[in-house]
């Protein structure tokens, strides 16, 4: 009995000690987090930070009274805290700067035939309403389907090309370049040297927005961690109009032990940032990184407002408020060919103060961008 006792207390010591070493280093299994601090090995930043002010596109103070003006949003529609609302917003502001009275918005159904899409286009036209906008890459086929019967008719459509049709102007931007410096700004932010990308739908367009995100947290942190998550794949849009499968994939991103989570992802984002928050504590803040619009400010967001630390602005806003001054004056030849960083089409919110401690390295990052000695990637590493 005595040499069992022995034998006994002998493993119990064994055991503790084990535990102690595993704790003291950190050890947290297979993706788990002991919710301690990681250190994060992070690159010097680059030097300096001053940008140009972006040139004005369109024609300020132009009249546009005269046009009747017609916009068929993507799923989700006015409303969604995202890529609709920033749509929304620029019509908004032609009805307040330009003077524009006369306008009929629609918007696409989950799931809907592309004869059903090309026929909400058609409608536009059938109403006498030039120009007609397409909110999202969805329209590509119906916009081919429609302009060339409407030649007299100036489209924008956002997000695609439309095959260079004559009175089709693409509204095209630079994702990559925006979600750089958000990556960036969640490297900075970390504290677990872990972050997360969740996608709404997994299509060029948004591998767009994870590439530069990875490319921009990894010139910070270049071992740092990223959880990659997609809510739907190509063809089905329903991931970007799913809060409940957004807070279930960033939920997942949590639990592998990110800390920080960008959700590029539609109306979705609304469920990632409840999820965030649910799990956010003092002691161990989560941070979610808003898309398209200043999701900080979106009073739908409000009761989650306080962990959205930042957000890839995409000014879709400032794009279709220009094509629509274009056309009234005449000048869509002066929109860009590619709304990015130069001309202030993307990059980051400040709203709540969040990132005021690391803006003069986000505006650092900006500058090299913009001056080429950063080069970002549309497309993701394999």
């Amino acid at each position: 009995m005595r040499r069992a006792a022995l034998l006994t207390a002998a493993l119990l010591v064994a055991a503790v000690s084990l535990v102690g070493c595993a704790k003291d280093t950190g050890s947290t299994g297979s993706g788990g987090s002991t919710g301690a601090a990681t250190e994060c090995r992070r690159n010097p930043s680059p030097t300096g930070g001053t940008t140009p002010a972006a040139p004005p596109v369109g024609g300020a103070g132009t009249n546009a009274s005269a046009l009747r003006v017609g916009l068929s949003y993507d799923v989700g529609g006015r409303g969604d805290a995202s890529f609709n609302d920033a749509a929304a917003a620029g019509l908004d502001r032609t009805k307040a700067q330009l003077g524009v009275t006369q306008v009929k918005e629609l918007t696409a159904a989950i799931g809907e035939s592309e004869d059903a899409t090309a026929g909400r286009l058609r409608q536009l036209v059938t109403d006498g309403y030039n120009p007609i906008i397409a909110v999202g890459f969805k329209y590509e086929p119906a916009v081919e389907a429609v302009a060339p019967g409407a030649p007299n008719v100036k489209f924008a459509l956002i997000d695609s090309t439309a095959n260079d049709l004559p009175n089709v102007t693409p509204l095209i931007f630079a994702e990559e370049q925006g979600s750089f410096l958000v990556g960036a700004a969640a490297a900075l932010k970390t504290k677990a040297c872990h972050i997360g990308f969740v996608g709404g739908v997994q299509t060029p367009l948004i591998q767009k927005f994870e590439a530069g995100f990875k490319q921009g947290a990894k010139a910070v942190a270049p071992d740092i961690k990223i959880e990659t998550s997609y809510l739907s794949q190509a063809g089905d849009l329903s991931g970007f109009n799913d809060p409940a499968k957004g807070g279930e994939a960033t939920k997942g991103e949590l639990d592998a032990g990110a800390d920080v989570v960008y959700a590029a992802a539609g109306a979705s984002g609304s469920g990632a940032f409840r999820a965030i928050k649910a799990a956010s504590t003092p002691q161990a803040p989560k941070w979610g990184i808003g898309v398209d619009s200043d999701q900080y400010n979106d009073k739908t967001l409000a009761d989650v407002r306080n962990v959205i630390m930042t957000s890839m602005v995409k000014r879709v806003d400032v794009a279709v408020y220009d094509f629509i001054s274009a056309v009234a004056s005449n000048q869509t030849n002066n929109i860009p060919k590619v709304f990015d960083l130069k001309v202030d089409g993307v990059g980051y919110a400040t709203s709540g103060g969040f990132v005021d401690d690391i803006k003069s390295q986000l505006d650092a990052y900006k500058a090299q961008i913009i001056s080429g000695a950063i080069k970002v990637s549309a497309t993701p590493e394999q």
